[in-house]
């Protein structure tokens, strides 16, 4: 996995890094993407550049805790990584990150957009329940955990569109959870080789498998095809609900996020034509295919549709109600003597005819994505 920037040395951690971070530190972010990972940079490319940098930090810090606790080997060494990880974010929540550029940049992202602490905290409990190997019995219990590992991305990327109204939050959350579920079909084959089962251990009797006992020798059956088909289609009924929150968010931003579900969702397309057989094979979307798909979210986008109004589901309502009982930002900068429109960054309002270079930028970025991949395939 790829590693963040170095953490400080103990003797480091009493300096106080500065409160606004620097352009060294957002470039810093942004290489994390560009080397992490090509399809979100790809994806980020539809974003307005007033929020890009935001979302990079967001991406970054992401990164870096999972890389802190997943670089650990055993649940004692994995147990004190999330204790660090605590304490970073104490530190950035008190205006005084580490001095490591993703802290700095994250740290400017809270201040800056005032996310409530209760999302980054669920985040990292999400990565507390993995170093732990928690295991998943109910459907329930695995959007519990979604709601923490990606959900929670969700909630935070709408804040950064400058968006709080509780729908959308809810639909954003949707998106997460049916993202997560897509990551969990797609990767059965390859969390069983490493010992790990995400997929609900209820269903899997209910289909006749007994869990542990498929653990010790993970082989694809017409059952277990039957269990990935079930969440399959609980990641499309959410993603069928998520996609009507994106009117919700500025013309700008609509894309990015259109994009983003409709490659995810592509993912679990690809499970399905395989005969659900994510046992012996990864699912993988060639970036040929990523591009066209791309390129018709972009203006799918753009089309008007209703919010659907539904509760968010059980198991992420706290992050909507995290955002919703927060303190308005506009109250205590007016208490600080702020105006009010300088309360909160304003919702980007990059006109939507710029959509067509975003397009054209990410289709070349998808063209040499397929040219390393085949590069990769061709010296492996």
């Amino acid at each position: 996995m790829l590693m963040s920037t170095p953490e400080p040395a103990p003797a480091d951690l009493s300096e106080s890094a500065p409160l606004s971070a620097s352009a060294e530190d957002a470039h810093a972010c942004r290489q994390l993407i560009r080397c992490g990972s090509l399809t979100f940079h790809a994806a980020s490319l539809f974003l307005p550049q007033d929020r890009r940098d935001p979302c990079y930090a967001l991406y970054a810090f992401c990164r870096m805790a999972d890389d802190a606790v997943d670089n650990e080997e055993g649940a004692a060494a994995k147990a004190l990584g999330c204790k660090r990880l605590y304490e970073r974010l104490d530190r950035i929540y008190a205006g005084q990150p580490w001095a490591d550029p993703v802290d700095r940049a994250f740290a400017e992202m809270v201040r800056t957009h005032h996310m409530p602490r209760a999302l980054p905290e669920a985040l990292l409990e999400g990565m507390a329940w993995d170093a732990e190997s928690r295991q998943y019995e109910t459907i329930s219990d695995l959007r519990a955990y979604a709601a923490r590992v990606a959900a929670v991305v969700g909630a935070m990327m709408t804040l950064l569109m400058g968006v709080r109204d509780a729908q959308v939050l809810a639909r954003a959350c949707d998106l997460g959870v049916a993202m997560q579920l897509t990551n969990i079909c797609r990767d059965v084959g390859e969390d069983a080789r490493a010992g790990r089962l995400f997929l609900p251990r209820a269903w899997m009797r209910e289909a006749g498998i007994d869990p542990d006992a498929w653990l010790a020798d993970p082989q694809l059956t017409p059952a277990l095809a039957g269990v990935v088909k079930r969440l399959l289609d609980e990641a499309d009924a959410l993603y069928d609900r998520a996609l009507t929150g994106i009117v919700g968010l500025p013309w700008g931003c609509r894309p990015a996020i259109q994009s983003a579900a409709v490659l995810y969702r592509a993912i679990g397309a690809e499970v399905r034509r395989a005969g659900y057989d994510s046992v012996s094979r990864r699912a993988y979307v060639s970036a040929r295919k990523k591009a066209v798909l791309a390129a018709r979210a972009a203006s799918a986008a753009l089309l008007p549709r209703r919010v659907d109004p539904a509760p968010a589901l059980d198991e992420t309502a706290f992050l909507v109600e995290a955002v919703v009982a927060a303190p308005l930002p506009e109250e205590r900068r007016l208490f600080e003597g702020v105006s009010a429109t300088e309360a909160l960054p304003l919702p980007s309002a990059t006109p939507w005819w710029r959509m067509g270079v975003r397009v054209a930028w990410t289709l070349d970025l998808f063209i040499e994505m397929d040219r390393r991949q085949q590069a990769e395939h061709f010296y492996a």
